[in-house]
Parts: structure tokens; sequence; C-alpha cells
């Protein structure tokens, strides 16, 4: 694949951004002109107090359900996006995914508990129970990613080999849990799980986002404060030493950032994949393994791929919403395929 540059890129990205997400804010169940979405967006800014019936009803629909929900598949994908390219650099692996140290099976086990445990409380507290449903995901990708953190360290450090082959059985261990769960659930819990399970973004609201977007400022400024230190485990863990890296320092840095993260992003919005697994790659073949360009390009990009996911999500079948879980893997899939297929006939 012929690589571009970084900036032309970006420019790309930027340009796009707000085309996308004027598209987003107009499709729906009720469908706006895009000319409409304009005038109230500059209307939210100048004429703020407008008391008209049908320019609050429209003023509703596009500030307080469609923006929300867009900022926070921007969000959650950035997030994704970042955290999987973290990952492949810390695993030295362009097909590692945060996946791999139990991120999300942790998450889809903390998600399940609370669904089938306190299943009858939260058919009568729905708001509050999307609360705990996200915080019981969160506990549960924190609880399973430390596990593994723990296996895989010794009083020599931390062995991304055994991290790997720990996340493998650990996440194993979790799935076994989660189908025992399955098992005994009934059927409104089985569908609350598998709903959670193939990503859902039409919970959102401004205190999700604002929380999200926290979460996401935070980490993508750690990670690029390490993107030297990834730049070097690129070479291997003895040519980064040799380099005055501390290796185990920045090997916990990255796994604490990314279980923050991702846990975090998963608990709002369910399980979402492809995402950090195809754009970090895609990215990095496109202008290369330089973690200081790497990173917010990646961001950027797993934004966009989610945002126009869910776009697609929500008219494809219309009025039938598909989850976004379900599309990520729809376009990404194919897409990696066709990236290892051109990989191979280079070699």
């Amino acid at each position: 694949m012929q690589r571009i540059l970084p900036r032309q890129l970006s420019a790309l990205l930027l340009l796009s951004l707000p085309l996308v997400a004027i598209a987003g804010m107009s499709t729906g169940a009720v469908k706006i002109p895009i000319d409409i979405v304009i005038q109230h967006c500059v209307s939210a800014f100048f004429r703020p107090n407008d008391t008209d019936f049908n320019s609050a009803q429209i003023h509703t629909i596009l500030f307080h359900i469609r923006l929300p929900r867009l900022c926070l598949a921007l969000l959650v994908g950035v997030i994704l996006a970042m955290s999987g390219a973290v990952m492949q650099g810390l695993f030295r692996n362009p097909l590692a995914a945060p996946s791999l140290i139990g991120v999300s099976s942790g998450a889809s086990l903390g998600a399940s508990l609370v669904i089938v445990f306190v299943g009858a409380w939260l058919q009568s507290n729905s708001i509050l129970g999307l609360s705990l449903i996200a915080m019981g995901a969160f506990v549960g990708s924190l609880f399973v990613t430390l596990t593994v953190y723990r296996l895989s360290t010794s009083m020599f450090g931390t062995s991304v080999s055994t991290m790997l082959l720990a996340g493998i059985a650990v996440s194993a261990l979790a799935g076994a849990v989660n189908s025992w769960l399955s098992y005994f659930a009934d059927n409104e819990m089985l569908r609350q799980m598998s709903l959670w399970q193939m990503g859902n973004l039409s919970n959102a609201n401004w205190p999700r986002v604002f929380v999200t977007g926290f979460v996401g400022a935070f980490i993508l400024v750690m990670f690029f404060r390490e993107s030297q230190s990834l730049n070097a485990l690129l070479l291997g863990e003895s040519e980064a030493r040799h380099l005055g890296i501390d290796v185990q320092r920045v090997k916990k840095k990255l796994i604490l950032f990314t279980t923050l993260g991702v846990g975090s992003a998963v608990a709002v919005a369910g399980m979402i994949g492809f995402v950090g697994l195809v754009i970090p790659h895609m990215v990095r073949l496109l202008i290369g393994p330089d973690y200081r360009w790497l990173l917010p390009l990646s961001a950027l990009s797993g934004g966009m791929l989610l945002l126009i996911a869910d776009i697609l999500a929500r008219v494809v079948f219309a009025p039938i919403e598909i989850p976004p879980g379900i599309l990520t893997a729809a376009l990404g899939a194919p897409f990696f395929i066709m990236l290892l297929a051109d990989q191979r006939r280079q070699i």
C-alpha cells in the first residue's frame, strides 16, 4: 500500500469530521434536512432562547438525543483505536488488540453478573440499572486485566509473551462463566446481555459524554507522552533499555491507561469490535510506525469509523436500528482481509 504524508491524512480526517457529524445529526427516525440542522446549530449560539414549538422539538432531537450520541460514538472510537495502537506497540505485533489482555471479556463478565443477579431490580429502575451495568463492566474489565498483569509479572519484570498466554486463559475462563450465567438467565436477561455484547449507543447522554471525554483526553495525553518509548519498544525491549527507557515502568503505565480507557468505553457503549484492531493497522500502513503520528491519527480514524458505523446502523434497515458492533465487524473484517491479502502479495 502506498504511504501518504501524516499531514495529508490529518487534513482529510479533520475536514471530513464536521461533514459526517452534520450527516449524523440529520439522519434518524425523524429526518431533518441538512440546511435545518445547520440553521439550528447556528441558532444554538446566537439565539439560544428561541421559543417556537417546532423549533424547540427539533432542538431537543438534535442537541439532547443525536448530538450526545454522535459525541459518544466519536469518543469511544477514539479510545478503542488509541488503545489498539498502544497494544500493538507493546506486543510488537500489528495484529494485537486490547482484548488480548482480557479487557473486553472482563467487561462482558461484569455486565452479565449485574444483569443476572440484579435483573429483577434493573427492570424497574432502568436509568439506574444502566449505570449499574456500566459500573459492573468497568469493574470486571479492571479486575480481569489486573489478574492477567499479576500472572505475567515476576521479580524479573512483566513478560509480554506470558501476558498474552495469561490473557487468553483468563479470557477463556471469563467466557465460560459468562456462558454459565447465560444458561441460568431468563429471556429478558438474555436479551439485555445479547444487546450489550453487540454494542449500544442509544443510551447516550451528556453525563456519559463528559465522563468518557475526560477519560479519553487523559489517556490521549498519557499515551502521547509515551510515544517515544513506544517507538523505542518497536526495536525490542533490550534495545529500549540501552536507550535509557524504563521498560517495566512503561509497560505498567500503558497497561493501566489501556484498561482505564477501554474499560470506560466498553462500559458506556458495550462490546464494539474491530476498531482497536483494524484502525491502527490501517493507519500504520498509510503513514508508517512513528507513534508521534500514529496515536492521534488512529484516534481520529477510529472516531470517524464508529461515527459512520452508527449512522449506517440507523439508516440501513430503518426504522429498525442495528447494533453498531455488528456494523464495525461487517465493515472492518472484509477491509482487514483485503489489507492482509495486499500485504501478502508484496512479500
